[in-house]
């Protein structure tokens, strides 16, 4: 872990509670899907909450929808005129996604799109207010490619998972998506038309802003 477990558990005990709908939605997650942990949970969904309460984005792109708790934390901060779409690339996460969205108040801001992200980006429409990048690892620099064009001049790219738990500081790390992450860090950095901050959240999480 980056953070401590004793330290994490105190953080998430004093940050506001998981609401009830995404209650359910965590609960049918761990009981479905074979890696539930990719879910973000509470705190980064809260994190991610409070960056649109913020931001208050009009049009918010998700590259990896999973089972829409990320979504619909999101939909629920988002300005009534505001639109989500997320995409998803597997057909029983995308269904999951699509009932709870449903059911949800915020149904009619939030678009689930199935199928390659690269290949919606196609028909997504800019400028974009934000994104959040949590899809396959190494994909990233692909996505990033694809969305920074459509960056609105005050947008952010939140990226998902870029310390791997740590292990993108770890040389002897060769796993296929640390190797990944490692290469997309580094291109940001090294990217002129951007600044970013690298924030130990979860398994980190990458803001990025066009300078």
């Amino acid at each position: 872990m980056i953070v401590r477990p004793k330290v994490d558990a105190y953080a998430e005990a004093y940050s506001t509670g998981e609401p009830p709908w995404l209650t359910a939605l965590a609960e049918e997650t761990r009981k479905v899907c074979a890696v539930p942990q990719m879910m973000v949970g509470p705190m980064e969904g809260r994190f991610l909450a409070m960056l649109v309460y913020m931001l208050r984005p009009r049009r918010v792109l998700e590259i990896g929808t999973f089972t829409g708790y990320s979504a619909l934390s999101m939909a629920a901060q988002l300005p009534p005129d505001a639109h989500l779409v997320t995409c998803e690339i597997d057909p029983v996460h995308a269904e999951i996604a699509r009932r709870h969205i449903a059911a949800s108040p915020w149904a009619d801001r939030v678009e689930v799109r199935e199928g390659p992200a690269l290949s919606q980006l196609a028909s997504i429409e800019g400028p974009l207010d934000f994104v959040f990048l949590d899809a396959d690892k190494t994909g990233y620099s692909a996505y990033y490619d694809g969305v920074l064009p459509l960056l609105a001049e005050r947008g952010v790219i939140a990226a998902d998972n870029v310390l791997q738990f740590g292990g993108v500081a770890n040389p002897l790390d060769q796993n296929e998506d640390t190797v990944a992450l490692r290469a997309f860090n580094e291109k940001v950095r090294d990217d002129p038309r951007v600044e970013q901050v690298v924030l130990t959240v979860r398994e980190g999480i990458t803001l990025i802003r066009r300078v």
